[in-house]
């Protein structure tokens, strides 16, 4: 029979990342319009959802690779009311994130560490990009998609090169005393890759 008049024997077309991957993404926060400056929540990034969790609603674009500008959304929890489960792994994640952006080891707790891990608010997460794991999750419908669970940071050996000419970028200071960024080489990026399972930030099922 002809390949095509039986189609059994077809690939099914996924457009799902592989697990694991890495790549250079760049976050793109969706604003909500919530704001709670006693939390530092300002600027209208953050969204509060119809069970009262609050969260920024992130849009990963792959940069290089063969993913190139697909784009991966995930949420990053602030709130929730069902326990602080969600708004940890949400600092965690962020905190991975400045970590890879910034180019600091996460074991690195000098001054200068501990000021490229703070921000002035989520502007300045607003377009920051940095080396991503990508994992796979569902969506409401129980079908697959991609999430960004972790970030890479220089402690991994595929970072350098995943991160090229931006690595450990010039960031603002967001504490008074103004500590300078660190400097760091710039190696030739290449393509997203496979790599090892992904960490275990991620939006539990009670929060959505």
């Amino acid at each position: 029979m002809s390949a095509w008049s039986d189609f059994n024997d077809a690939k099914t077309n996924t457009n799902v990342i592989p697990k694991g991957t890495l790549a250079k993404v760049r976050l793109s926060i969706r604003p909500g319009g919530f704001d709670d400056p006693s939390q530092g929540w300002t600027g209208g990034y953050a969204t509060r959802g119809s069970t009262g969790a609050v969260y920024l609603n992130g849009e990963f674009t792959v940069l290089e690779g063969p993913y190139a500008r697909r784009k991966i959304f995930t949420l990053i929890g602030l709130y929730s009311p069902k326990g602080p489960d969600w708004a940890n792994m949400g600092r965690s994640l962020v905190r991975g994130m400045l970590n890879s952006a910034r180019g600091i080891s996460d074991k690195d707790n000098s001054p200068e560490a501990q000021t490229a891990r703070r921000i002035r608010g989520f502007a300045d997460l607003d377009g920051l990009e940095f080396v991503a794991r990508i994992d796979i999750g569902t969506d409401t419908n129980g079908e697959e998609k991609n999430e960004i669970r972790g970030a890479v940071t220089p402690d991994h050996k595929e970072y350098g090169a995943l991160m090229g000419a931006t690595m450990a970028m010039p960031f603002p200071s967001a504490t008074p005393s103004g500590s300078a960024p660190m400097p760091a080489p710039a190696p030739s990026p290449v393509a997203a890759r496979p790599a090892t399972a992904p960490t275990n930030v991620t939006r539990p099922s009670w929060a959505r």
